[in-house]
């Protein structure tokens, strides 16, 4: 019964704060110590470094991208390639959105028709002995057609319904690259982005430049360090995959502006050698961020850009990138023929971030306020040190706290 009232009677209670100045160095210390540290860490930390006197938004963003350059090639080591090659024949399909793919190497299949002819010895299942091997109206997995029910005796390989004839599994892609001169090609990269919270829209190109300094101009680094048309093989080429930070760090000091970016100068600064890339393709990430300080002038608001390779030349199988596409045409007589393409090549993927900051009132005061709110920690930390570690934590508990026993006061009986 006296547990019941004891918890009653605390009901009846209040309990206000006493302020006890205590002299002691070890706790002024102590005290002063915690303070700075917060003080500190809300001024120099959450406030400048992390901007907390700021607001900010994120980019929104439209890339699109211009390839131009021409290759010839050499016919009497690749006869059945045609010989030259524009941005209407390597760039397949003509626009992607925030990517494009240029081809760089390839295996031909001219002059195939429908017909029937054996399936490609590579495919598993296409060897047979006997009809019964080569059900009718069945496919392969990966094959190349329908399976008609014969078993060629010849090859002795099940016949097909297809494209005839199929392309040769066996035939590896050329190397040196067939189209490996495109790595002169320049990539025109518009960006353009907005910041809808404070109404700013800003582009990766200069204002104040004509057409003809976009078609003429080279980066040098010296006059011509604003010249969107830059290579960047002297400086990276070589470099290993693992130094990609290294690299990235020196391509954002000297690419601070502009739109052209040589193809073989995104391959180098991802620390890939442009030959070695384009013999059985891969895939290039251009990251281009936008970090821009609005209490600032606007005309400090420059993109910086980044590369790195998404897949691995380690890779045991699979490697690179590559697809199949056909040009179909008609020969007097009606019949159709096509050419079938195995395009090896490099798949650049662009992607687009970044923050504005700007001032505010309502984050600078929400951060002074946290930091004052933290002051009260010193406090805490001082009260456990007096009362419970110091020696003479009797009297400082003695000094710290006083019952005051009031005329209404609820009693507990005995």
């Amino acid at each position: 019964m006296n547990y019941i009232r004891t918890g009653i009677g605390l009901f009846f209670e209040y309990d206000t704060p006493r302020i006890v100045h205590i002299q002691s160095k070890k706790v002024g210390v102590i005290n002063r110590f915690i303070q700075f540290c917060i003080i500190g860490y809300v001024i120099g930390f959450a406030i400048i470094f992390k901007k907390g006197y700021q607001d900010f938004d994120n980019v929104q963003s439209v890339v699109t991208t211009k390839v131009k350059g021409i290759v010839m090639v050499n016919t009497t080591v690749h006869p059945d390639i045609q010989p030259i090659w524009d941005v209407a024949d390597y760039i397949v399909p003509p626009q992607e959105n925030n990517a494009f793919f240029v081809i760089t190497n390839l295996i031909v299949t001219p002059n195939q028709s429908i017909g029937i002819c054996p399936e490609d010895s590579k495919v598993h299942g296409s060897n047979c002995t006997v009809d019964k091997d080569c059900p009718a109206g069945t496919s392969l997995p990966v094959g190349n057609g329908v399976l008609t029910g014969k078993c060629d005796p010849d090859v002795n390989r099940c016949e097909i319904h297809a494209w005839c004839p199929v392309e040769n599994g066996t035939t590896d892609a050329p190397n040196p690259a067939v189209l490996e001169d495109s790595k002169q090609f320049t990539v025109f990269i518009k960006n353009n982005i907005e910041f809808p919270k404070y109404n700013v829209k800003r582009r990766n190109l200069p204002d104040n430049v004509s057409n003809d300094y976009l078609q003429n101009c080279r980066y040098d680094g010296g006059a011509n360090s604003r010249c969107p048309i830059f290579t960047l093989q002297s400086i990276v080429e070589g470099a290993n995959s693992g130094s990609y930070r290294e690299v990235a760090f020196e391509v954002v000091q000297r690419i601070r502006i502009g739109g052209i970016i040589i193809q073989r100068d995104i391959v180098s600064g991802t620390g890939s050698r442009y030959d070695e890339l384009s013999f059985q393709g891969g895939v290039i990430q251009i990251r281009i961020k936008w970090n821009c300080n609005l209490d600032l002038s606007e005309d400090k608001c420059l993109p910086e850009y980044s590369f790195r390779r998404l897949d691995s030349s380690t890779y045991k199988i699979s490697k690179g990138y590559n697809f199949r596409y056909s040009r179909n045409f008609k020969d007097a007589n009606g019949t159709e023929f096509r050419t079938l393409y195995k395009a090896f090549g490099i798949k650049f993927v662009i992607s687009v971030s970044g923050q504005a900051r700007k001032f505010a009132p309502v984050p600078f005061l929400t951060n002074v306020g946290s930091g004052l709110a933290l002051l009260s920690i010193a406090t805490v930390i001082c009260d456990i040190v007096v009362l419970y570690i110091l020696k003479a934590r009797a009297l400082y508990k003695e000094k710290k706290y006083l019952q005051v026993v009031g005329d209404d006061a609820y009693k507990v009986l005995d």
